[in-house]
């Protein structure tokens, strides 16, 4: 339950003095105007804490497809790691450009594969395949928790872990992500739940 579903159901409690234990119910005759303005009292607060908890899980159960092409590095046509094929970077250790030919689209994102064998590969399991936070600079994401374009060939795989960094301009941030790679891992991790909402 979300938090302000919680506080506005316990102000509801304490003011009509409920309590959550079980007890036998007593009749009660509503007596003139203050009962009267107590039930539309209880009416407004209860409308209120069913709005808030409809708000509140409906802002959760948002579709997964839209949250992705709002937070993913993406371009023209929701087309991920600039049409790199992402099973090559396991396969081959290296980037390799994917054809539009042989795409697939999972959960809104489309990815490019440079063979069928790589497709087929990455349908059994495009989770492991996909770039982390997705597909910005790793370093940027640790080191100010901002979305930050990637080179598709600077990358580095960490722990079966595909991630993509900043290089140009003679700033290759891949170098700097690795002389302090397990702190700014840990804060890219921290920053990316922050920012993926």
């Amino acid at each position: 339950m979300p938090a302000n579903a919680s506080i506005a159901l316990t102000l509801c409690l304490q003011y009509f003095d409920i309590s959550t234990e079980r007890k036998p119910i007593e009749p009660r005759l509503p007596v003139g105007k203050s009962a009267n303005i107590k039930t539309k009292i209880m009416k407004s607060i209860l409308f209120s804490f069913i709005l808030v908890v409809t708000v509140g899980t409906g802002a959760k159960a948002q579709d997964p497809s839209a949250l992705r092409k709002r937070n993913y590095n993406l371009e023209k046509g929701d087309v991920a790691i600039s049409g790199y094929d992402p099973v090559a970077y396991f396969k081959h250790n290296k980037a390799v450009e994917g054809s539009k030919d042989l795409a697939v689209i999972f959960q809104g994102i489309t990815y490019h594969f440079s063979s069928i064998d790589d497709k087929e590969e990455f349908k059994k399991d495009p989770v492991k395949y996909e770039p982390q936070y997705g597909g910005w600079c790793a370093y940027a994401m640790g080191a100010k928790g901002t979305k930050v374009e990637v080179d598709p060939e600077t990358f580095k795989i960490i722990n079966g872990k595909l991630y993509l960094f900043y290089n140009k301009y003679l700033n290759n941030t891949l170098t700097t992500w690795n002389k302090n790679e397990a702190d700014l891992k840990s804060k890219a991790d921290a920053n990316w739940q922050k920012i993926y909402q």
